[in-house]
């Protein structure tokens, strides 16, 4: 248990005089915690947007803050976890965003009602698909009483051809929240290879794939 150290007011008044010399008053920093910094996004003119040089699978983020670029740190199947040299750490099923963290709040989980229409892009193009997900939110201070738990997600998914890529458009309703997720795919493998993800308060993050995972 921590102790607290009572002070009579009487002793720390100046006008009182020096009762008590200087370097015997506590520093009471101690008695509570910062909250923690924000990741930081990749300095401007950063050559970090290059794809690693030793081939890495990497992604481009950009969010409302700045860019940066996460590589991957490990796999289980089509389940990623990435991170930037700042700080920000995405996890990914597949093209979808699943958690992430160093940011003002995190993702910290999602749950799908079924299987992801993401999995098989072109499909969308002829007969589109709802999905139903919940995600659990906490801020980087890891307060309880600013945990959201079970927000509901209630979104349809439909694809098009646009030019020369297919845009899929996920449109999502749930917890006071509305928004358009946005994913582009190759037509002839489906393979998505940028997005733009609501992912929280910060609004939508943009994922580009610099080098590709195997």
């Amino acid at each position: 248990m921590r102790r607290f150290l009572f002070i009579p007011v009487s002793l720390l008044l100046s006008g009182c005089g020096p009762l008590l010399p200087e370097s015997w008053v506590p520093d009471l920093s101690a008695l509570w915690e910062p909250t923690p910094p924000e990741a930081e996004p990749d300095p401007p003119g950063s050559l970090a947007a290059r794809a690693p040089a030793d081939g890495t699978p990497a992604l481009r983020l950009t969010w409302a803050q700045g860019s940066a670029t996460a590589l991957l740190v490990s796999q289980n199947g089509e389940r990623r976890l990435w991170r930037s040299g700042g700080g920000v750490v995405v996890a990914t099923d597949g093209a979808r965003v699943t958690a992430t963290a160093g940011l003002r709040e995190w993702i910290a989980g999602t749950r799908l009602d079924g299987s992801d229409p993401l999995d098989e892009p072109l499909a969308l193009l002829v007969q589109s698909a709802s999905l139903r997900r919940q995600v659990d939110f906490m801020r980087n201070d890891r307060s309880p009483d600013r945990m959201r738990f079970g927000v509901a997600l209630s979104c349809r998914l439909g694809a098009t051809q646009q030019g020369p890529v297919v845009l899929v458009r996920e449109t999502c309703r749930g917890g006071g929240n509305s928004f358009t997720n946005r994913y582009w795919a190759d037509p002839a493998t489906g393979g998505i290879f940028r997005s733009e993800q609501w992912v929280g308060e910060i609004g939508a993050m943009r994922l580009d794939v610099i080098t590709p995972p195997s």
